[in-house]
């Protein structure tokens, strides 16, 4: 188990937009990998109008734990999260954000505690709506830079190719960094989580790929 002095995530937050449009893209990294959690530990998710978002409850290893998918739109993010966080008295420092980044290559992680918010206007709007603070927990999932300058086609585009499976094996790992967390606290996952590298397989030579 974890530290019994540590504290750990009451909340995990995915961050992404709703509807069908939006689904799967690099802007909903958030919201994929809170699905895979969920499912991994048979949370069940519904729609809860007065957090404006999709909501579950459920024990990870054996912690009490809630997901929560704002649907008010990335943009708006914090309201969701300060209306459960308020309702259910979560601390900032008791949240877990799942989100996109940029600045990482693709299926790059960083497990963080606090910092600037890297121009990502979900975070701007959770740190704002939780009365101006930067101290919660982010998991960082690099979906890399555009190759131009458009940076909203590119957040709102699917991965595809090697970037597509460099993000299906951070998820993996992130899960696994999810379950080190709760047993044996951030340091450890933080560890896993960020010395984590993808293998993209067709980047590889036939001896290298003999030998993995």
């Amino acid at each position: 188990m974890a530290k019994n002095n540590e504290i750990l995530p009451r909340l995990i937050v995915g961050l992404g937009n709703p509807g069908a449009q939006y689904a799967h893209t690099r802007h909903n990294v958030g919201v994929d990998f809170l699905t895979l959690l969920a499912d991994a530990y048979h949370i069940n998710m519904q729609p809860e109008s007065k957090f404006q978002g999709i909501t579950g409850r459920g024990t990870i290893e054996g912690y009490d734990v809630r997901l929560l998918f704002p649907t008010t739109f990335m943009n708006e993010s914090g309201r969701s999260v300060a209306s459960l966080c308020t309702f259910f008295k979560i601390a900032p420092d008791e949240i877990l954000v799942v989100h996109d980044d940029l600045d990482l290559k693709p299926g790059h992680m960083k497990l963080k505690s606090g910092g600037g918010f890297a121009g990502h206007n979900g975070l701007k709007s959770i740190g704002a709506c939780l009365g101006n603070t930067q101290n919660f927990l982010r998991l960082r999932i690099g979906i890399g830079m555009p190759p131009s300058h458009d940076v909203i086609s590119w957040v709102l585009g699917r991965c595809n190719g090697d970037d597509a499976e460099d993000v299906s094996q951070a998820y993996d790992c992130a899960l696994s960094g999810i379950n080190t967390l709760y047993t044996q606290g951030l340091q450890k996952a933080t560890c896993l989580i960020n010395g984590f590298k993808p293998v993209s397989y067709t980047h590889l030579t036939l001896p290298t790929i003999l030998r993995v």
